[in-house]
């Protein structure tokens, strides 16, 4: 599939309406109340939906639009115009621009920019990655589970990341995630001063027990481990109050992991508008998502065998919060501070 391909495969999909449904109220259903006689003459729908459909004007009655509590007439004729459930777009291709940093026949490297979803889920059925991805490689990447993303990145944390291009590739990746042989490296501004210059950050994590939309550390069956390696690079205080640039690296990968453990430890990040504190949102306040990135992704190449690390330079953003915060100019490098760092330019040598 090309990319042009791809583009009418999207927008015919989008637009193609399914066929209206008819059908004639039965004695055994007279006199029910509509959306419950509706759920079982069409079981392929259900109630929730019937019903969104009916308050929506795509439910006639004998040629009249539907009333929710209007009891079914035996011998009327129904007729529904279905309406595609949002979540059809989810695996459907979009020119969802893609910042490519390295590419070859097994794997490509992306840098996510900050205010992108990954995966497609409720609220966000489009303009994801995965509909980017899906424009980009077309029917090889409908293929491969999850169009071949491996991880994810939160939708305003920004960073590098990869995606198999190869079901075989895929389950390699796949396998070294679940190995923790993959290693994941972020930079994190963080709200006050760490007790101590580095250490781990060793607490399960699960939903939240009132708030299911956050994580939280959490104890006994509730809890899935969750290990995070921290190291602070550097401090200031230029703007009020002091403000930690602090190296994570995953051991786990939880949902919203770093941003949880950091909160936990009273150093939430700026910005941060779900675990940050007031002075957390408000000493950059021009700054308004967690100031998170993925700076540095290490993996075994599928091909090749070779280790392999790639490093996504920080956004335009967070260098300009990093100067309005008083951080050193030379932050964005600090993140390849490793015994045997390998570059860019040599890992697309390969």
């Amino acid at each position: 599939m090309t990319h042009s391909d791809a583009n009418d495969y999207s927008r015919s999909a989008l637009s193609h309406a399914p066929a209206p449904r008819v059908a004639h109220i039965p004695r055994a259903l007279a006199g029910e109340r509509l959306d419950k006689a509706l759920a079982r003459l069409f079981p392929d729908y259900s109630r929730n939906r019937l019903q969104h459909w009916i308050e929506a004007g795509r439910v006639q009655i004998n040629g009249a639009p539907a009333r929710l509590r209007q009891p079914a007439l035996e011998s009327a004729t129904v007729v529904i115009h279905p309406e595609r459930a949002p979540d059809v777009r989810a695996f459907t291709a979009e020119p969802v621009p893609l910042d490519i940093l390295y590419e070859d026949e097994a794997l490509v490297i992306i840098h996510k920019a900050a205010g992108y979803v990954v995966h497609p889920a409720a609220g966000n059925w489009g303009g994801t990655l995965l509909n980017g991805v899906l424009h980009r490689y077309g029917q090889a990447a409908a293929g491969i589970p999850r169009a071949g993303i491996v991880h994810r990145l939160d939708k305003d944390t920004s960073g590098v990341m990869v995606i198999a291009r190869t079901l075989t590739a895929y389950t390699h990746l796949i396998r070294q995630l679940q190995a923790r042989t993959m290693k994941r490296r972020y930079l994190a501004f963080a709200l006050g001063t760490l007790a101590r210059q580095e250490g781990a950050i060793d607490a399960p994590l699960g939903r939240h027990p009132r708030n299911r939309i956050q994580h939280a550390v959490v104890t006994g069956a509730a809890g899935k481990p969750a290990r995070t390696h921290y190291r602070v690079l550097a401090m200031a205080n230029k703007a009020g109050p002091s403000i930690s640039a602090v190296q994570c690296d995953l051991e786990t990968g939880r949902t919203h992991q770093i941003r949880v453990h950091l909160a936990h430890l009273g150093h939430p990040l700026i910005g941060d508008p779900v675990y940050g504190d007031a002075r957390a949102r408000h000493c950059a306040a021009s700054f308004t998502r967690q100031a998170l990135h993925a700076v540095r992704l290490e993996l075994t190449h599928p091909l090749t065998g070779q280790r392999c690390i790639w490093s996504a330079p920080l956004p335009e953003d967070m260098a300009m919060l990093a100067q309005t915060l008083g951080l050193p100019p030379a932050l964005a490098t600090l993140h390849l501070s490793d015994q045997t760092p390998k570059t860019n330019r040599e890992v697309n040598g390969l």
